[in-house]
């Protein structure tokens, strides 16, 4: 078993930036992929970036060039650097790593953009 404390989120304008962190029980190197996802209200939740384990990363269209995901395996943390925060940008963002054909989930940190 694993998990993942999310931290990190809260209110900021827009323009503005915040540096998510999860922090996993166990050590990082484990994992093969450890990514972020996002789900607002009412809506699914989808992918937001994600990073191997030989630290290949995927962004999806619409953080491109804005958000930046990092891990550092020392401190077993995946980190999600996000600038210039859009409304849109406005949910709950969940960590998740994969390890041995398992998934793994934390609770989530509500991020609130404001306009």
């Amino acid at each position: 078993q694993v998990q993942l404390v999310e931290s990190g989120g809260g209110l900021v304008q827009a323009g503005g930036s915040l540096r998510l962190s999860c922090a996993a029980s166990r050590r990082f190197s484990s994992f093969s992929v450890a990514g972020w996802y996002r789900q607002a209200t009412g809506k699914q939740r989808e992918l937001v970036a994600a990073i191997t384990g030989g630290s290949t990363t995927n962004y999806a269209d619409s953080v491109k060039g804005r958000f930046t995901i990092s891990r550092d395996n020392a401190k077993n943390t995946v980190y999600l650097q996000r600038n210039s925060l859009k409304h849109e940008n406005t949910a709950r963002y969940y960590c998740n790593v994969a390890s041995s054909g398992f998934q793994y989930w934390g609770q989530g940190t509500q991020v609130t953009v404001s306009s």
